[in-house]
């Protein structure tokens, strides 16, 4: 059963060395992040799952490492991967980075789901995920829409702004059927990343009666939609 939940995005500048003199402008996300992840660990479960958008859904193993490498940084965790260990895709890499600031890396699996993904696919893998362990905790990891703005890499796209917010109020009610009927269509239009990851969650979260939801950031600073949030079952 899912007893917690963090939601993050995955632009590689969140990485502070990547995003150079223009780091502190992600300060406050960072922190919110950080807050979001920290609750994964007071929630003390049995299984930690980090789950994100990829080209395609499946699991990693545990030689799966993590590599800024492709994006220009020198950043590998582990720092030296087993012969023939793959590659997480960047959504998981980032959540490994997440974790590692807050020293909950070890132990935790890595599930990517394909982008474009169905809602009844993306809610039947969170489903399964929930009943893995007895105390299932997952780090969801996805970006708003790209649209928001005429500089955005999406270019401006009206329906941009009222899908994040609905993605934000979502995310602050911890309310599952809200994630659920994200459309699809929609979603690729204003290029919405996170829309699959988040599905997930609401699949997982379906069977957990008492979830509260807490919404930690919603920025748009280069015309992308950027959300923390934590759910968790209030005195566990």
């Amino acid at each position: 059963m899912l007893v917690a939940a963090a939601v993050c995005p995955h632009p590689p500048i969140l990485v502070p060395e990547m995003a150079g003199e223009a780091a502190p402008e992600l300060d406050g996300l960072r922190a919110a992040c950080d807050r979001a992840v920290g609750g994964l660990a007071d929630a003390e479960a049995d299984a930690l799952i980090v789950v994100g958008g990829a080209p395609e859904t499946r699991a990693y193993g545990p030689d799966a490492y993590a590599s800024l490498r492709p994006y220009g940084l020198g950043w590998t965790s582990p720092a030296d991967p087993a012969e023939g260990a793959e590659a997480l895709p960047l959504s998981l890499t980032i959540g490994r980075w997440l974790l590692e600031r807050r020293g909950t890396a070890a132990g935790a699996r890595y599930q990517a789901v394909a982008f474009d993904a169905g809602p009844e696919e993306c809610l039947a893998l969170g489903r399964e995920l929930a009943k893995e362990a007895g105390d299932v905790a997952l780090l969801v990891m996805g970006d708003g829409s790209a649209c928001r703005s005429e500089k955005a890499p999406g270019y401006l796209d009206v329906r941009a702004h009222p899908y994040d917010e609905g993605v934000a109020r979502a995310l602050a009610d911890a309310d599952t059927a809200a994630l659920a009927a994200l459309d699809p269509g929609v979603s690729r239009d204003v290029r919405a990343a996170g829309r699959a990851a988040w599905q997930v969650l609401a699949g997982a979260a379906g069977g957990t009666p008492g979830l509260t939801g807490e919404l930690l950031a919603d920025e748009a600073p280069y015309g992308v939609g950027y959300f923390a949030a934590r759910w968790f079952r209030p005195g566990l």
